[in-house]
């Protein structure tokens, strides 16, 4: 047939388009795991990735992290587009047989739009703002903070910061108190988990003004700042690349699957497969913990820098970077002659126009006047109707520097 010849991992993609065109699977039914589609087709977990990292770039799923993949919401509006590109007469006047109705609309600028629960009016007495945070432990938060601050001094409101220490029941916790005490609006950095805190949830149901910030709820709209962390993982391969790098590795610190970690690796992997290269996953190092306190031998990361198996390393944070850099330090490794680094944010104070480190920049002051801005406006249009979700997406940029250089070859 002619499906066969087609690549496997398109064919898994029009497999699952099939399923949702007929309404076998509807909005937000979950679809099989990765193993299990593993043994249905019979193919390696790396086709598996590859086919549901690009249906859900299309939107036709999402994917929470610690619980599976499930069908879009607005699946309806994708389809319907679907057939018309393929068909014009095919083009239909309602919503699709099995499918509810899409819902929503988008604005321009950057910024999308999309329908509504209405909100509770900000308590006009109350001038309490809550930040909800993992940890202040480098720049990069120390940025976003700069960024929120510099909108809401300008503002009759205060800031309040609660850090949760990356825990989950914290971060339950400190939202309870903030709302128990009056605050009127949150801004909430999300802890790594395995799973959503309900907390969050349940504040979309009920209407509270809230805005994610560098993180997002796959597959549920809220109000969101955030960089695009795809966008950021294809930047640092194919800077590496043209480098002439080819062993790239990318390493996170946590086991915990983010949705930020995972779309940067979903960049990583799109890069690479763009170049038709291997995706080896022994370079995906995102297996274990990272203690800050010293450097230790016995450590994975350890033993796999000593070995030099990867020629090039992709932190996705830039204490990870320092880390590394520490590592290379002490086995007499040189950065960039011997061994590039490439973090995401940039792990210097950023007092001068130059740093040490190459860089994706998330632009993170950007990131935290567009949330604090977005809250605002929150407040400004409460008890409008319809008024929709805003989410700022910003572009990261490669900023080239001292960390990285080309391969030397032996």
């Amino acid at each position: 047939m002619q499906s066969e010849r087609k690549p496997l991992y398109i064919q898994i993609q029009q497999y699952f388009k099939d399923l949702i065109l007929k309404g076998e699977v509807r909005e937000n039914d979950k679809i099989p795991s990765e193993k299990e589609l593993m043994e249905q087709f019979d193919v390696s977990r790396i086709t598996v990735a590859n086919a549901l990292m690009q249906l859900a770039k299309e939107g036709w799923i999402y994917r929470i992290p610690g619980k599976g993949s499930f069908v879009g919401e607005g699946i309806s509006e994708l389809l319907a587009r679907e057939m018309h590109e393929a068909d014009p007469g095919l083009q239909p006047e309602g919503s699709v047989p099995g499918l509810p109705p899409a819902a929503g609309n988008r604005g321009g600028s950057g910024k999308k739009m999309q329908a509504a629960d209405q909100p509770f009016p900000a308590d006009q007495e109350s001038r309490t703002i809550g930040l909800v945070m993992p940890l202040l432990v480098d720049y990069f938060s120390i940025r976003l903070l700069e960024g929120i601050n510099s909108v809401i001094e300008n503002s009759p409101y205060h800031l309040q910061i609660v850090l949760t220490y990356n825990s989950i029941d914290r971060e339950k916790a400190a939202i309870r108190d903030l709302i128990r005490k009056g605050a009127a609006g949150l801004i909430i950095f999300p802890s790594d988990a395995e799973m959503y805190n309900e907390e969050i949830l349940s504040l979309k149901l009920q209407g509270f003004p809230f805005v994610l910030i560098d993180r997002y709820l796959p597959g549920v709209a809220t109000n969101v700042a955030r960089s695009d962390g795809l966008v950021g993982g294809e930047l640092a391969v194919n800077y590496l690349w043209g480098l002439g790098h080819r062993d790239i590795a990318i390493c996170s610190d946590s086991p915990l699957p983010t949705i930020t970690v995972e779309d940067r690796i979903n960049g990583y992997m799109e890069a690479l497969k763009q170049k038709e290269a291997m995706i080896n996953p022994a370079l995906i190092l995102t297996d274990f913990n990272v203690d800050y306190s010293g450097i230790d031998p016995a450590h994975p990361l350890y033993r796999f820098i000593r070995n030099q198996i990867a020629t090039a390393y992709i932190t996705l944070n830039g204490r990870l970077g320092l880390h590394i850099y520490s590592i290379c330090k002490e086995l007499g490794l040189r950065v960039p002659e011997d061994v590039s680094i490439l973090t995401f944010d940039d792990p210097s104070p950023g007092l001068h126009e130059w740093g040490y480190f190459s860089h994706i920049s998330q632009s993170e002051i950007e990131m935290g006047k567009a949330a604090a801005s977005i809250l605002l406006q929150l407040f400004d249009n409460a008890g409008m109707k319809n008024q929709g979700y805003t989410k700022v997406i910003l572009q990261p940029k490669l900023i080239e520097s001292q960390s990285a250089g080309p391969l030397r070859r032996q």
